[in-house]
């Protein structure tokens, strides 16, 4: 396989969304770890990422495990390598980067009164429920556990299909998803999911009941994965990325309008809420649909800022909640107003995101810890040129 730098340069786009979005989180009336006053208007913006950027990061983490399969030369040895990848950052994550957040959640919603190293020591790690906090958490590292979980799942799968059934099944997918039904089946699958599987429900991050999320992120995981192998669905993408992204926008206008005209915890009246799920349903893949084809078919080339950023995406996203969570705690007795207290949380998150990264990837000894290989890889030679 060749590289694809479209989807790499999607994948950096989305996880700098991702950091966005959860300093958002800290605004909004929705639920946080620590929360900061915001208008009831804040939920608009969020709505215009929130039903596709985590189902994007899944169908990216398939095509991007493929890519990683054909590389590796045998079943045993991608699931080895995709272990030591995704689970060292999650138990590191786990034991040291997630702690704070749970310290300042409990410090600011539970009247937690312990400092930061008493908590670490004595609270953290006795897998026990302190003022309704699960203790340990994974808070944010969810997204870590599903992928590993969807992995081995998949690698076990293939381990067990004979290589016939396999060139069958990635056929089979070649050869319905470059017809417009990649347009409509998923569709119609996420609007199941939201209005007849799972109405009303919600995520729980849970891992062994969060069943909404799976019937999400699993299918968005193994379609990453056939895509990577089938470059006629990508072109498929590719001719009808315009019109799909016009429909995300008309769905999000919709979804704004409701979350304007019900702001913060309002409930919309019947049937305004059906067709409410039915519009974030419709956008989400939608805007999905556009991304791939969007970058394909613009983004498919490199810069010598890619890889740097390819890199990079792993260890910010470890850290930038982290970040987050304490700045936003120790914002909450400053009394400054929301632009202030967004402003400070944006360039305090970017700076310590950079610095998490540029520090650890020069420590040998941290670079697995934060989801580096363990030897920086060496830079490529110029290519020969070709009379």
């Amino acid at each position: 396989m060749e590289r694809h730098y479209g989807l790499d340069w999607l994948r950096i786009g989305a996880f700098a969304l991702l950091i966005l979005y959860h300093v958002g989180m800290v605004f909004v009336p929705w639920d946080y770890h620590v929360k900061l006053p915001g208008p009831a208007w804040a939920a608009v913006p969020m709505l215009a990422v929130n039903p596709w950027r985590l189902a994007l990061l899944f169908l990216v983490s398939g095509y991007a495990s493929r890519a990683l399969l054909v590389r590796t030369t045998a079943l045993g040895a991608f699931a080895r390598n995709r272990s030591v990848r995704l689970l060292v950052p999650l138990l590191f994550g786990m034991a040291v980067v997630v702690p704070p957040q749970a310290w300042a959640e409990l410090a600011s919603k539970h009247g937690y009164t312990g400092n930061f190293p008493s908590f670490w020591l004595h609270d953290y790690f006795g897998f026990s429920i302190l003022n309704g906090v699960a203790l340990p958490t994974w808070n944010h590292l969810w997204f870590v556990a599903y992928l590993w979980v969807y992995t081995m799942a998949l690698a076990s799968v293939m381990a067990v299909l004979p290589q016939r059934w396999r060139t069958a099944l990635q056929g089979a997918f070649e050869r319905l998803f470059s017809t417009p039904a990649v347009l409509v089946l998923p569709l119609a699958w996420l609007i199941a999911v939201d209005l007849w599987l799972f109405v009303g429900g919600r995520e729980t991050h849970a891992l062994l009941d969060d069943g909404l999320a799976h019937a999400i992120y699993l299918p968005a995981f193994l379609f990453g994965f056939g895509l990577a192998g089938a470059p006629p669905v990508i072109a498929a993408l590719v001719r009808w990325w315009q019109p799909m992204a016009a429909l995300a926008v008309a769905s999000y206008a919709f979804a704004a309008w409701v979350a304007w005209r019900w702001s913060g915890t309002a409930i919309p009246p019947y049937p305004i809420g059906h067709l409410f799920s039915l519009a974030r349903a419709v956008q989400g893949w939608s805007a999905i649909t556009a991304l791939i084809g969007f970058a394909d078919s613009h983004w498919n080339h490199d810069h010598r800022w890619r890889p740097m950023l390819t890199e990079a995406v792993f260890p910010f996203y470890l850290i930038h909640q982290t970040v987050i969570v304490v700045i936003a705690w120790a914002l909450t007795s400053a009394g400054l107003g929301m632009l202030a207290n967004f402003v400070i949380l944006v360039l305090a998150t970017v700076a310590g995101c950079w610095a998490f990264y540029l520090v650890g990837r020069r420590i040998a000894p941290l670079r697995p810890l934060i989801g580096l290989r363990a030897q920086p890889r060496p830079p490529r030679s110029p290519s020969p040129v070709v009379a």
